[in-house]
């Protein structure tokens, strides 16, 4: 029930003015967003004033439960668990690993995903082998039969509000404000019923946490918003400098995780990620001893446990289990970009990458993205292809080239990037070339 002689816009006023609100007060808002009383743009000032100045943790702790309450929930037990990413690194398609390796354990792993802000989403890139779009009953029904799901959470209405701020806002304005990113990641986790949580936070150039520092603070705040809200959460820091494997796009990414689950393991850069993050969650519920979780991990993806889980969680939801990497239809034009220097990559442009991909169709097209050849300490030759560019359109094919050359995703040692000389040289020389 609203808040007696106090609407919406007036607690809006309140938030930018610096003030405090009560959970209760937030969910009038989160209620009135939800319920389309709230014009886009007090929803927007809401949004945008948590991006100049953060919540607190409290405030944060009281607007995940504000955003709980205002959807539905679910229980699906004590071993309960699942991790999440905060993004910001292309091509972290790591979440098609942790989960079925985590599933084949016994452990209930119920993993909902957004639509991705500023990647490409784990649901834009399952979306490729199987149907995403469950209703909560169903979820249920394919995490009680088989220990896992991969699911966007758009359509199950858990933390209904999440979804809207990210179409009315966040997506809009490319923007993800810390304090909203923190309730909307935990509201989604405590809707589902999670239990303990492993919490992903790439640490490099292009990412949400550029410094050491900042990935430090961030994971604090999710340890301690955890505790107020009974849930056991760790927080990995991880390596952000570069895309996780090698391929950015959902059938691409899609094609590279069913390869590693195969056996064929593409790139060693995933499977350690993947095979420490679900370690992680194997220490935490004591399934395994401390500092063997990723070793273990790295044992059931070997097996091929994690495969046939996999295939049982695909035909859960909706997909051919029989579907292999091979099967995966991916962009039809491509073109290369090539080394202009011979030497080594030093250093690899997240956002200049995802620019590309996007330029290029993803995420709508799936098939659009990039295979990154050559990653940090490779060397290369001149006229070798470093990236290669993949989409269904002609048109954004040539748009994501154009960009590729003027942005210079890959860096090598060596390459001239700008060359700037004094005006007198240039009229001198041009003077000299007519005469």
């Amino acid at each position: 029930m609203p808040i007696k002689g106090i609407d919406s816009i007036d607690l809006i006023k309140r938030v930018l003015d610096g003030k405090r609100l009560t959970k209760d007060e937030l969910k009038q808002i989160i209620e009135d967003a939800l319920g389309g009383a709230l014009p886009d743009v007090a929803i927007t000032a809401f949004i945008v004033r948590q991006y100049i100045k953060p919540f607190s943790i409290d405030e944060i702790a009281d607007l995940t439960m504000a955003m709980v309450e205002t959807g539905k929930t679910v229980d699906f037990g004590p071993n309960t668990v699942d991790k999440h990413s905060i993004g910001g690194v292309p091509g972290n398609k790591v979440s098609l690993l942790i989960v079925p390796i985590i599933a084949s354990t016994g452990l209930k792993i119920p993993k909902t995903s957004s639509r991705s802000i500023t990647t490409i989403g784990t649901a834009d890139t399952f979306e490729v082998l199987t149907n995403v779009n469950l209703s909560l009953e169903e979820v249920e029904e394919v995490v009680n039969k088989v220990n896992g799901c991969i699911v966007w959470g758009g359509a199950l209405d858990i933390a209904p509000a999440d979804d809207l701020f990210i179409q009315k806002v966040e997506s809009v304005l490319r923007i993800d404000p810390i304090s909203q990113l923190l309730a909307s990641i935990m509201a989604k986790k405590v809707a589902m019923g999670v239990k303990y949580l492993v919490i992903d936070i790439p640490q490099g150039k292009g990412t949400k946490a550029e410094t050491m520092e900042d990935a430090m603070k961030l994971a604090r705040m999710f340890v301690d918003i955890g505790q107020k809200l009974n849930v056991h959460v760790e927080g990995a820091i991880t390596y952000g400098d570069q895309p996780i494997g090698h391929a950015v796009g959902p059938a691409l990414e899609a094609r590279e995780a069913l390869m590693t689950l195969e056996g064929k393991i593409p790139s060693t850069s995933l499977v350690e990620k993947a095979t420490g993050l679900a370690g992680i969650l194997l220490e935490m519920t004591g399934r395994t001893p401390p500092n063997r979780g990723s070793e273990v991990a790295k044992e059931i993806l070997k097996s091929g446990k994690a495969l046939k889980k996999m295939r049982e969680i695909i035909e859960a939801q909706g997909g051919d289990p029989k579907i292999k990497s091979e099967d995966i239809p991916i962009g039809q034009y491509t073109a290369d970009i090539e080394a202009t220097a011979d030497g080594y990559v030093v250093s690899i442009d997240n956002r200049a990458i995802m620019a590309i991909v996007r330029a290029a169709g993803a995420p709508k097209d799936k098939g659009a993205g990039v295979i990154v050849h050559k990653k940090g300490g490779r060397y290369v030759k001149k006229g070798e292809p470093v990236m290669t560019i993949y989409s269904n359109s002609e048109a954004r094919l040539d748009e994501a080239l154009s960009l590729a050359r003027t942005l210079e995703p890959v860096i090598i040692e060596g390459m001239i990037r700008k060359r700037i000389v004094q005006a007198q040289f240039l009229m001198s020389a041009s003077f000299e070339e007519s005469g």
